[in-house]
């Protein structure tokens, strides 16, 4: 994230602080008139104002500051309280348009419609999707941040130099990523629908019994601060680049609006695709992987997606959406003890009926 940070603070942050926190004027005039300070005189105000530029690493490539911002603040770049909140707007900014962008994309060009007829879809489903990750990425972002400030500190195995490892580990951290990752994930997802943390955690994610890709961020913020923990644990443990991380991060979000999307391209028996996480929102108490079927097979938990998902014939057929509903509705009075959804269309109530 030091790349990311250094980036944003050349063309908005920098200019930011040097306005709430200004340094005294003579020596905003100073550097003002001069057109290229020198070292020793950028070196004098460093020491005597406590301001510094440093850029994240000498590989790295960076942006010289202009015209000089960064020492036009008394809160310099390398405070910790700045780096915080610094990263906490970056975090949900970027969250936030990354959501937004690729859920509308799937949602536009990938996303079945007819689904929105399902007689488990909720009546106001996909503004109360919207609402739910809006309101949980703050607190997300927040948790998140002190993962992103430690790695930018050293204390990660993070690296710039492709040197610092063989070219051939360069290309073996992803395949480790997802296996690693894959692997927490499944063990905290299923930890998760534990009754306990089930009700005070999981559940508002299963209110989407037919989710779209809005449902993809729609969590509990612990929630889905949990389920995040993994990718924040591999550089630690292992290296990795620190292009691949970014890398991995924006792929990682739109891989979870792409098993949200309920477009089942494939049934590969490997991955854990938009099919067989249907059959997650469906009945609950299987695939809980994030990328493959692997640790859902060795936990006993894997379900083949069912073959009418595949049929474009019965895909969407009521016969379909029947069989889907009545094991779902089995499955919710096993697990949540009742249904209290509002559908979009309401079953007929049975104490109503005209006698």
């Amino acid at each position: 994230m030091d790349i990311v940070l250094e980036t944003v603070d050349a063309f908005l942050f920098d200019h930011v602080y040097a306005k709430l926190f200004p340094v005294p004027q003579a020596v905003t005039s100073l550097l003002r008139a001069t057109a290229q300070p020198s070292n020793e005189l950028l070196l004098s105000l460093s020491k005597n104002l406590s301001l510094s530029y440093i850029p994240s690493e000498p590989y790295e490539y960076t942006f010289v500051p202009a015209p000089m911002a960064a020492y036009l603040s008394t809160i310099s770049r390398t405070n910790i309280i700045r780096q915080f909140i610094s990263l906490f707007l970056i975090t949900w900014s970027f969250g936030v348009v990354l959501y937004f962008l690729f859920a509308s994309l799937s949602y536009i060009f990938v996303y079945d419609k007819r689904n929105l007829q399902h007689p488990k879809y909720l009546k106001n489903q996909m503004r109360m999707e919207i609402q739910q990750a809006l309101s949980s990425m703050p607190l997300m972002a927040l948790l998140t941040v002190p993962w992103f400030l430690v790695e930018m500190h050293g204390y990660s195995f993070m690296y710039w130099d492709v040197n610092d490892y063989n070219l051939t580990y360069l290309f073996l951290q992803f395949p480790l990523f997802i296996l690693f990752t894959d692997c927490f994930i499944y063990l905290i997802h299923r930890g998760l629908h534990h009754p306990i943390l089930y009700k005070r955690l999981h559940k508002p994610h299963h209110k989407w019994i037919v989710p779209t890709p809005f449902a993809s961020l729609a969590f509990h913020p612990v929630d889905g601060y949990m389920q995040s923990l993994p990718y924040h644990i591999f550089p630690f443990i292992f290296p990795l680049h620190k292009l691949s991380y970014l890398l991995l991060f924006v792929n990682v979000n739109i891989w979870t609006i792409l098993i949200h999307d309920g477009e089942y391209m494939t049934n590969n028996p490997v991955v854990n695709g938009a099919a067989c996480h249907t059959m997650h929102h469906l009945y609950f108490n299987y695939n809980y992987g994030q990328f493959m079927t692997l640790w859902d097979r060795i936990g006993g938990s894997y379900r083949t997606p069912d073959d009418s998902l595949f049929d474009q014939k019965t895909k969407m057929s009521a016969a379909t959406w029947k069989q889907q509903s009545v094991e779902m509705e089995k499955m919710v009075k096993e697990v949540e003890d009742g249904d209290d959804r509002q559908y979009l269309t309401q079953p007929p109530d049975e104490t109503k009926k005209e006698k």
